[in-house]
Protein backbone atom coordinates (compact mmCIF):
# COMPACT_ATOMS: atom_id res chain seq x y z
CA UNK A 1 0.00 0.00 0.00
CA UNK A 2 1.54 3.21 -0.83
CA UNK A 3 2.51 5.34 1.88
CA UNK A 4 0.12 8.99 2.27
CA UNK A 5 2.95 10.77 3.62
CA UNK A 6 5.12 10.34 0.20
CA UNK A 7 4.17 12.48 -3.26
CA UNK A 8 2.35 11.15 -6.02
CA UNK A 9 5.80 12.06 -8.34
CA UNK A 10 9.17 12.44 -7.29
CA UNK A 11 11.52 14.49 -9.35
CA UNK A 12 15.26 13.65 -9.19
CA UNK A 13 18.00 15.67 -10.16
CA UNK A 14 19.75 19.33 -9.44
CA UNK A 15 18.67 22.31 -8.54
CA UNK A 16 20.74 25.37 -9.32
CA UNK A 17 20.57 29.38 -8.29
CA UNK A 18 20.45 31.84 -10.99
CA UNK A 19 22.04 35.29 -11.37
CA UNK A 20 20.86 36.87 -14.15
CA UNK A 21 21.94 40.14 -16.07
CA UNK A 22 19.59 42.98 -16.56
CA UNK A 23 20.27 46.33 -17.32
CA UNK A 24 20.76 48.89 -14.91
CA UNK A 25 18.60 51.75 -14.35
CA UNK A 26 20.30 55.23 -15.51
CA UNK A 27 19.75 56.13 -12.14
CA UNK A 28 21.34 53.13 -9.92
CA UNK A 29 24.67 53.49 -8.30
CA UNK A 30 27.04 50.93 -9.85
CA UNK A 31 27.93 52.81 -13.18
CA UNK A 32 28.55 50.27 -15.36
CA UNK A 33 28.84 47.44 -13.42
CA UNK A 34 26.61 44.71 -14.39
CA UNK A 35 23.65 44.35 -11.80
CA UNK A 36 21.76 40.36 -11.27
CA UNK A 37 18.76 39.32 -10.63
CA UNK A 38 18.44 36.39 -8.48
CA UNK A 39 16.11 33.67 -9.54
CA UNK A 40 16.02 29.62 -9.45
CA UNK A 41 16.54 27.03 -12.43
CA UNK A 42 17.41 23.45 -12.59
CA UNK A 43 15.35 21.24 -14.70
CA UNK A 44 13.44 18.85 -12.73
CA UNK A 45 12.99 21.35 -9.88
CA UNK A 46 11.43 23.27 -12.78
CA UNK A 47 9.21 20.30 -13.12
CA UNK A 48 8.43 19.57 -9.99
CA UNK A 49 7.05 22.98 -9.31
CA UNK A 50 5.21 22.95 -13.00
CA UNK A 51 3.62 19.58 -11.38
CA UNK A 52 2.64 21.00 -8.00
CA UNK A 53 1.19 24.36 -9.52
CA UNK A 54 -0.96 22.22 -11.52
CA UNK A 55 -2.35 20.06 -9.55
CA UNK A 56 -0.15 17.46 -8.56
CA UNK A 57 1.23 15.96 -5.17
CA UNK A 58 4.86 16.43 -6.07
CA UNK A 59 8.03 16.21 -3.98
CA UNK A 60 12.12 16.56 -4.82
CA UNK A 61 15.26 14.21 -4.68
CA UNK A 62 18.53 15.98 -4.22
CA UNK A 63 21.04 17.44 -1.87
CA UNK A 64 21.57 20.96 -1.38
CA UNK A 65 24.46 22.87 0.44
CA UNK A 66 23.85 24.17 4.08
CA UNK A 67 24.52 27.65 2.55
CA UNK A 68 22.12 31.04 0.94
CA UNK A 69 21.52 29.64 -1.78
CA UNK A 70 20.23 26.27 -0.68
CA UNK A 71 17.99 28.03 2.05
CA UNK A 72 16.79 29.90 -1.08
CA UNK A 73 15.30 26.86 -2.47
CA UNK A 74 14.19 25.33 0.54
CA UNK A 75 11.96 28.10 1.01
CA UNK A 76 10.96 28.02 -2.65
CA UNK A 77 9.68 24.86 -2.58
CA UNK A 78 8.01 25.38 1.03
CA UNK A 79 6.09 28.51 -0.64
CA UNK A 80 5.04 26.29 -4.15
CA UNK A 81 3.56 23.08 -2.22
CA UNK A 82 6.71 20.64 -3.12
CA UNK A 83 7.50 18.26 -0.39
CA UNK A 84 11.21 18.77 0.28
CA UNK A 85 11.56 15.29 2.85
CA UNK A 86 13.91 13.78 0.09
CA UNK A 87 16.18 17.02 -0.03
CA UNK A 88 19.65 16.32 1.64
CA UNK A 89 21.60 19.41 3.28
CA UNK A 90 25.45 19.08 2.12
CA UNK A 91 27.71 20.69 4.93
CA UNK A 92 30.54 19.72 2.68
CA UNK A 93 29.11 20.78 -0.34
CA UNK A 94 27.50 23.75 -2.26
CA UNK A 95 24.32 24.69 -4.40
CA UNK A 96 25.02 24.82 -7.47
CA UNK A 97 24.92 28.62 -9.45
CA UNK A 98 24.79 29.47 -12.80
CA UNK A 99 25.41 32.89 -13.93
CA UNK A 100 23.52 34.13 -17.39
CA UNK A 101 25.08 37.39 -19.49
CA UNK A 102 23.62 39.15 -22.49
CA UNK A 103 25.68 40.41 -25.41
CA UNK A 104 25.14 40.95 -28.94
CA UNK A 105 24.93 36.91 -29.64
CA UNK A 106 22.76 36.42 -27.07
CA UNK A 107 22.73 34.64 -23.80
CA UNK A 108 25.44 33.28 -22.47
CA UNK A 109 25.40 30.47 -19.98
CA UNK A 110 28.52 29.82 -17.19
CA UNK A 111 27.92 27.07 -14.70
CA UNK A 112 29.33 26.77 -11.09
CA UNK A 113 28.23 23.33 -10.61
CA UNK A 114 31.21 21.09 -10.10
CA UNK A 115 31.42 19.37 -6.81
CA UNK A 116 27.96 20.71 -6.49
CA UNK A 117 26.19 18.83 -3.43
CA UNK A 118 23.62 17.17 -6.24
CA UNK A 119 26.53 16.18 -8.21
CA UNK A 120 27.87 14.02 -5.23
CA UNK A 121 24.83 12.33 -4.40
CA UNK A 122 25.59 8.28 -5.31
CA UNK A 123 23.16 5.09 -5.03
CA UNK A 124 23.59 5.08 -1.35
CA UNK A 125 21.77 8.06 -1.29
CA UNK A 126 18.48 7.37 -2.95
CA UNK A 127 15.79 7.31 -1.00
CA UNK A 128 14.22 3.57 -1.95
CA UNK A 129 11.14 4.06 0.67
CA UNK A 130 10.08 7.37 -0.62
CA UNK A 131 10.50 5.95 -4.49
CA UNK A 132 8.80 3.11 -3.47
CA UNK A 133 5.60 4.93 -2.11
CA UNK A 134 5.16 7.40 -5.09
CA UNK A 135 3.34 6.81 -8.39
CA UNK A 136 5.76 8.55 -10.69
CA UNK A 137 9.35 9.14 -10.67
CA UNK A 138 11.12 11.91 -12.96
CA UNK A 139 14.52 12.10 -14.15
CA UNK A 140 16.28 14.10 -17.30
CA UNK A 141 19.70 13.69 -19.12
CA UNK A 142 20.84 16.67 -16.84
CA UNK A 143 20.32 14.18 -13.78
CA UNK A 144 22.64 12.00 -15.35
CA UNK A 145 25.39 13.94 -16.64
CA UNK A 146 26.06 16.28 -13.48
CA UNK A 147 28.52 13.47 -12.63
CA UNK A 148 29.00 9.49 -12.72
CA UNK A 149 27.75 9.25 -9.57
CA UNK A 150 24.68 11.05 -9.97
CA UNK A 151 24.48 9.32 -12.74
CA UNK A 152 24.69 5.73 -11.07
CA UNK A 153 22.30 7.31 -8.59
CA UNK A 154 19.59 7.62 -10.98
CA UNK A 155 19.93 4.49 -12.54
CA UNK A 156 18.80 3.06 -8.86
CA UNK A 157 16.61 5.17 -8.93
CA UNK A 158 14.89 4.02 -11.91
CA UNK A 159 15.50 0.61 -10.49
CA UNK A 160 13.78 0.80 -7.50
CA UNK A 161 10.94 2.62 -8.94
CA UNK A 162 10.73 -0.49 -11.93
CA UNK A 163 10.97 -3.47 -9.22
CA UNK A 164 7.79 -1.44 -7.24
CA UNK A 165 5.25 -1.05 -10.06
CA UNK A 166 6.15 2.85 -9.71
CA UNK A 167 5.96 4.90 -13.22
CA UNK A 168 9.08 6.16 -15.01
CA UNK A 169 9.15 9.62 -17.03
CA UNK A 170 12.40 10.24 -18.76
CA UNK A 171 13.09 13.99 -20.38
CA UNK A 172 16.20 13.68 -22.67
CA UNK A 173 17.30 17.33 -21.94
CA UNK A 174 21.03 16.87 -23.45
CA UNK A 175 23.09 19.22 -22.43
CA UNK A 176 26.75 18.31 -24.41
CA UNK A 177 28.80 20.69 -21.90
CA UNK A 178 28.55 18.46 -19.52
CA UNK A 179 29.50 14.62 -21.31
CA UNK A 180 30.84 13.73 -24.86
CA UNK A 181 27.81 12.64 -26.93
CA UNK A 182 28.56 8.97 -27.23
CA UNK A 183 28.25 9.03 -23.60
CA UNK A 184 25.59 11.19 -23.58
CA UNK A 185 23.65 8.83 -26.27
CA UNK A 186 24.11 5.64 -24.68
CA UNK A 187 23.23 6.63 -21.17
CA UNK A 188 20.42 8.72 -21.86
CA UNK A 189 18.88 5.99 -24.43
CA UNK A 190 19.64 3.22 -21.53
CA UNK A 191 17.16 5.35 -19.32
CA UNK A 192 14.65 5.82 -22.13
CA UNK A 193 14.29 1.64 -22.49
CA UNK A 194 13.06 1.89 -18.82
CA UNK A 195 11.13 4.70 -18.66
CA UNK A 196 7.34 4.17 -19.31
CA UNK A 197 6.81 8.24 -20.13
CA UNK A 198 9.77 9.69 -22.44
CA UNK A 199 9.90 13.30 -23.07
CA UNK A 200 12.78 13.96 -26.10
CA UNK A 201 12.76 16.93 -27.20
CA UNK A 202 13.62 17.44 -31.00
CA UNK A 203 16.48 19.61 -31.24
CA UNK A 204 18.40 17.18 -28.30
CA UNK A 205 17.01 13.91 -30.00
CA UNK A 206 18.65 14.73 -33.69
CA UNK A 207 21.77 15.22 -31.81
CA UNK A 208 21.72 12.10 -29.97
CA UNK A 209 19.70 9.70 -32.93
CA UNK A 210 20.86 11.38 -36.28
CA UNK A 211 16.95 11.36 -37.23
CA UNK A 212 15.68 14.12 -38.51
CA UNK A 213 11.90 12.92 -38.92
CA UNK A 214 9.28 13.06 -36.13
CA UNK A 215 7.83 9.87 -37.12
CA UNK A 216 11.35 8.39 -37.19
CA UNK A 217 12.60 9.49 -34.11
CA UNK A 218 9.09 8.22 -32.40
CA UNK A 219 9.62 4.86 -33.90
CA UNK A 220 13.12 4.86 -32.44
CA UNK A 221 12.00 5.60 -28.67
CA UNK A 222 9.19 2.85 -29.43
CA UNK A 223 11.59 0.31 -29.92
CA UNK A 224 13.83 0.93 -26.98
CA UNK A 225 10.55 -0.29 -25.09
CA UNK A 226 9.12 3.29 -23.58
CA UNK A 227 5.30 2.66 -24.19
CA UNK A 228 4.51 6.81 -24.91
CA UNK A 229 6.93 8.67 -26.40
CA UNK A 230 6.00 12.84 -26.45
CA UNK A 231 8.16 14.23 -29.10
CA UNK A 232 7.99 17.92 -28.07
CA UNK A 233 8.70 19.99 -31.19
CA UNK A 234 8.59 23.86 -29.53
CA UNK A 235 6.05 26.37 -31.08
CA UNK A 236 4.92 23.37 -33.54
CA UNK A 237 3.44 21.16 -30.62
CA UNK A 238 4.24 18.04 -29.35
CA UNK A 239 4.27 14.23 -31.24
CA UNK A 240 2.17 11.71 -28.81
CA UNK A 241 3.00 8.26 -29.95
CA UNK A 242 2.30 4.81 -28.42
CA UNK A 243 2.79 1.41 -29.94
CA UNK A 244 -0.84 2.12 -31.40
CA UNK A 245 -2.14 5.71 -32.21
CA UNK A 246 -0.17 8.70 -33.13
CA UNK A 247 -0.71 12.34 -32.80
CA UNK A 248 0.46 15.65 -33.42
CA UNK A 249 -0.91 17.71 -31.16
CA UNK A 250 -0.45 21.71 -31.78
CA UNK A 251 0.84 23.97 -30.09
CA UNK A 252 -0.55 27.38 -28.72
CA UNK A 253 0.21 31.17 -30.63
CA UNK A 254 1.02 33.12 -27.51
CA UNK A 255 3.66 36.67 -27.16
CA UNK A 256 6.18 34.72 -26.19
CA UNK A 257 9.63 36.49 -24.88
CA UNK A 258 11.41 33.93 -23.11
CA UNK A 259 11.66 30.17 -23.33
CA UNK A 260 13.77 29.34 -20.65
CA UNK A 261 12.26 26.18 -19.08
CA UNK A 262 8.99 25.86 -21.26
CA UNK A 263 10.17 21.83 -21.70
CA UNK A 264 10.32 21.66 -17.95
CA UNK A 265 6.76 23.11 -17.42
CA UNK A 266 5.57 20.83 -20.21
CA UNK A 267 6.94 18.06 -18.38
CA UNK A 268 5.73 18.80 -15.46
CA UNK A 269 1.78 19.80 -16.89
CA UNK A 270 1.57 16.76 -18.73
CA UNK A 271 2.82 14.53 -15.65
CA UNK A 272 0.05 16.14 -13.18
CA UNK A 273 -2.28 15.35 -15.83
CA UNK A 274 -1.81 12.19 -16.56
CA UNK A 275 -1.74 11.38 -12.55
CA UNK A 276 -4.86 13.22 -12.50
CA UNK A 277 -6.24 10.03 -15.07
CA UNK A 278 -6.52 12.08 -19.00
CA UNK A 279 -5.53 10.65 -21.49
CA UNK A 280 -2.18 11.46 -22.79
CA UNK A 281 -3.67 13.12 -25.90
CA UNK A 282 -5.50 15.57 -23.51
CA UNK A 283 -2.64 15.79 -20.81
CA UNK A 284 -0.21 17.16 -24.04
CA UNK A 285 -2.91 19.84 -25.34
CA UNK A 286 -3.03 21.11 -21.56
CA UNK A 287 1.30 20.87 -21.20
CA UNK A 288 1.26 22.38 -24.76
CA UNK A 289 -1.11 25.38 -23.04
CA UNK A 290 0.96 25.54 -20.12
CA UNK A 291 4.50 25.74 -21.78
CA UNK A 292 3.50 28.56 -24.03
CA UNK A 293 2.19 30.31 -21.57
CA UNK A 294 5.87 29.87 -19.51
CA UNK A 295 7.56 32.28 -22.24
CA UNK A 296 5.23 34.98 -22.02
CA UNK A 297 7.67 35.75 -18.84
CA UNK A 298 10.73 35.55 -18.13
CA UNK A 299 13.01 33.41 -15.83
CA UNK A 300 11.87 29.71 -15.29
CA UNK A 301 10.00 29.69 -12.27
CA UNK A 302 7.62 32.67 -12.15
CA UNK A 303 5.76 32.59 -15.30
CA UNK A 304 5.07 28.63 -14.83
CA UNK A 305 1.16 29.38 -15.11
CA UNK A 306 -1.71 27.61 -13.06
CA UNK A 307 -4.64 25.44 -13.78
CA UNK A 308 -6.76 28.55 -14.48
CA UNK A 309 -4.71 30.17 -16.95
CA UNK A 310 -3.80 27.00 -18.80
CA UNK A 311 -7.61 26.31 -18.81
CA UNK A 312 -8.50 29.71 -20.12
CA UNK A 313 -6.33 29.60 -23.34
CA UNK A 314 -7.44 25.94 -23.60
CA UNK A 315 -11.12 27.48 -23.96
CA UNK A 316 -9.38 30.31 -26.47
CA UNK A 317 -7.74 27.91 -28.74
CA UNK A 318 -4.19 29.26 -28.83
Amino acid sequence: MRRAAVPDLLCMGEPMLELNQRRRPTDAPGGDLPLYLQGHGGDTSNAAIAAARNGASAGYVTAVGKDAPGDSFMALWAQEGVDTATVARSDAAPTGLYVVSHGEEGHRFTYYRAGSAASRMGPADVPEDAIRGARMLHVSGISQAISTSACDAVFRAIEVAKAAGVGVSYDTNLRLALWPKARAAAVIHAGVAQADVALPSFDDVKVLTGLEDPDAIADFYLRLGCPLVLLKLGAGGVLVATPSRRERVAGFKVQSVDATGAGDTFAGSFLARHLAGDDPFAAARYANAAAALSTTGYGAVAPIPRPDAVNALLREGG
